[in-house]
């Protein structure tokens, strides 16, 4: 724990001007980023006497071991680098949303020739217009499914609209009259494309126009005695009144706004957005997030809002945005909504009318989701926190362990022998700091050799950073030296607090030992053995046997599962990849489409190697020089033993189209305990 007396900014340092501001630990990783109208006056607070700290903003200013800031002309441009640092460095004292759920969006591709109706979930993509989000996919198939009678939209994808552009033959939508059929041409480009214009502008809220279109065209039909076209038409209104009545009106004046509502107690807090488009309900969504920091109501908002729109433009943003309580100041946020969507946003609580009682709704639901969340994690943090307690406690280490690797070695008889590195941070994964290993040392099924092999490699990296980076030199670091070229972190940047290894007392031995090798005494090591989940530390004859109802135990499981998990995943690729190769790979410049008509042609690669160049040269596409190149490698290539049918003992033929002989046939042992505990997870 860090005195913050030890890394106070001098008297006079910090300039009284508008900024945004970091706070590292020891290892110079990003724990905080805030920003303050004046730098001087707002670090000044987090440097008083610490019983007068907020309990989470006392963690962070002892966790932390230096602040560094940045000075900006005004509060707009700091709020700007302040979302942009919090999305870089994705620090563990900020407030961070999470959804309740992954929200399917009605989208429709406008970036493609023929554009497509389709559901969407993930990153919004350039030139995609969406619709929602809606709370269940289901609820946009039925949408889509009634609007298709009125707008025959593209709903298929590439590789069925391309099947039927070869074949001439439409889809089963473009027979029953639910798919303009562009695929055949029925329609053009230009025509498919005002199609989705108009459906667009339908899900936008501008449904009067079409209504009206249809009738008029419906009583005209009527008039002219086309009764059966007529009859068409009225189900068409039809479709779209049912399409409409699933949103309701809320808001009599077509109101274009997002509604924000926010419930919290002391240790989290639930945001609800209920996105309004013409007067109607068009989407909902819900964050919940843990508090981690000390926030107002007001904060909270402010957060929300840099998720809602800091990647958002245009009429993405709303004209209007209603939330419980305003940010403080509230111009500068203002501002910068104005400047997302490039015209004049207001953000205002709403005081009375049609707006206030939608807005109770939308606190109602918030409210409502903060206690399903809580029933669905009851004592999740806490639960998490007490899992890292009995840890420490049980390994008699000084703190909680807040990071843990996990190391696990995974091979077939000895061959393609692998192995992984799973990351857990705060009890949580952490998986875009997993790492694979090959085993490069030696040859041959050595568990033990193979994860001092794994531990030497992970912290000998570590080590060569921090000296590469002048941690042992100063103590001081420029932003960047801990990221790569593209602006991720590096590998082994940061160590962890704890190793844990799959494997009994060998395997932890194996990995204290290359600890030491290095130097390296303030990380602790434990292993987790599979038979009895009994934990063994190094130089202990005897293993610590935590309760099987301790959260600690069923944390350590989890990881160690996970471990295991990815190591057989990466394993199996890598011998699939093995069993799949062919001696024509290591021919330069042959490609699959030429090694497929070299295999179509000959038959195998057995008849491929007794062929002559000239024979060779008779497949399309084949030179004589690609011909030589391909004699002299299959020559050079020494054939597989071949296949047995072990329930026969009849030695088969290489026939396998571009396979060597037996490259097919599975071992049959399952290998070791650990891959056959893979293969049945």
């Amino acid at each position: 724990m860090a005195d913050p007396s030890s890394y106070r900014p001098k008297p006079g340092e910090i300039p009284d001007s508008p900024g945004v501001y970091k706070f590292r630990d020891e290892h110079h990783r990003v724990i905080y980023v805030g920003k303050a109208k004046s730098l001087r006056q707002r670090l000044a607070s987090y440097f008083q006497d610490l019983a007068g700290l907020h309990p989470r903003t006392r963690t962070m200013v002892t966790t932390a071991a230096s602040v560094e800031w940045t000075v900006v002309s005004t509060e707009v441009e700091a709020l700007q680098l302040e979302y942009s640092w919090i999305k870089e460095y994705d620090p563990r004292f900020n407030v961070k949303y999470r959804d309740d759920k992954s929200y399917p969006y009605l989208a429709v591709t406008m970036n493609e020739e023929f554009p497509r109706v389709q559901v969407m979930r993930g990153h919004k993509r350039k030139g995609v217009r969406y619709f929602g989000p809606y709370g269940h996919a289901w609820a946009i198939r039925d949408t889509v499914d009634l609007l298709l009678r009125v707008f025959p939209v593209r709903t298929c994808s590439a590789g069925v609209f391309k099947n039927a552009a070869r074949t001439g033959r439409p889809c089963l939508l473009g027979y029953i009259g639910k798919c303009s059929a562009p695929c055949v041409e029925r329609v053009s480009a230009e025509e498919h494309r005002e199609l989705a214009e108009e459906f667009c502008d339908f899900m936008a809220g501008r449904t009067g126009t079409y209504i009206r279109r249809l009738e008029r065209q419906m009583t005209d039909a009527a008039e002219e005695m086309e009764y059966e076209r007529a009859a068409r038409l009225r189900d068409d209104i039809g479709a779209l009144k049912k399409a409409m009545e699933k949103n309701a009106v809320v808001l009599a004046d077509a109101t274009d706004a997002d509604l924000i509502a926010v419930a919290e107690d002391e240790l989290e807090a639930a945001v609800q957005i209920f996105h309004v488009r013409g007067g109607r309900v068009r989407g909902q969504r819900g964050w919940v997030t843990d508090k981690v920091e000390a926030v107002t109501t007001a904060d909270l908002v402010e957060h929300a809002l840099q998720q809602l729109y800091g990647e958002e433009t245009g009429d993405s943003v709303p004209k209007e945005v209603l939330v419980p309580a305003l940010p403080d100041p509230v111009e500068p946020v203002q501002e910068w909504l104005t400047g997302r969507r490039g015209s004049i946003v207001s953000l205002r609580i709403p005081q009375r009318g049609d707006k206030k009682s939608l807005m109770e709704t939308v606190q109602r639901n918030a409210q409502q989701s903060l206690a399903l969340h809580k029933t669905k994690r009851a004592s999740d943090l806490t639960t998490r926190s007490r899992a890292l307690e009995e840890i420490a406690e049980a390994l008699d280490l000084d703190s909680a362990p807040l990071r843990i690797e996990c190391y696990d070695i995974s091979h077939l008889q000895g061959d393609d022998v692998v192995a992984s590195m799973v990351v857990f941070e705060d009890g949580l994964q952490r998986k875009s700091e997993y790492r694979r290993f090959q085993i490069k040392g030696f040859e041959g099924q050595d568990d033990v050799r193979s994860m001092h092999e794994v531990i030497t490699r992970r912290f000998r990296r570590y080590l060569s950073e921090k000296e590469r980076t002048g941690e042992w030199a100063d103590g001081e670091l420029k932003d960047g030296e801990l990221k790569d070229d593209e602006g991720r972190p590096k590998r082994f940047a940061y160590p962890p607090q704890l190793v844990v290894v799959d494997g009994g007392q060998p395997q932890v031995a194996a990995a204290k030992r290359a600890l030491d090798e290095l130097g390296i005494d303030d990380i602790a090591v434990c292993g987790l053995a599979k038979r009895l989940e009994e934990v063994w530390l190094p130089d202990d004859g005897d293993p610590v046997v935590l309760p099987r109802t301790s959260e600690g135990l069923y944390l350590l499981q989890r990881v160690r599962d996970e471990a295991h998990r990815f190591a057989i995943t990466y394993q199996r690729t890598k011998r699939a990849k093995r069993f799949r190769a062919s001696p024509l790979d290591d021919v330069a410049g042959l490609g699959e489409t030429r090694k497929q008509a070299l295999i179509k042609h000959f038959g195998s690669v057995k008849k491929l190697r007794s062929a002559t160049i000239d024979q060779i040269c008779e497949v399309p596409g084949i030179g004589r020089k690609t011909a030589e190149t391909i004699a002299v490698a299959l020559a050079q290539a020494a054939p597989a033993a071949p296949a047995v049918n072990t329930a026969t003992g009849e030695i088969m033929e290489d026939e396998e189209p571009g396979t060597t002989a037996g490259s097919s046939q599975e071992p049959v042992s399952a290998g070791t305990s650990d891959e056959r505990r893979g293969q049945e997870t």
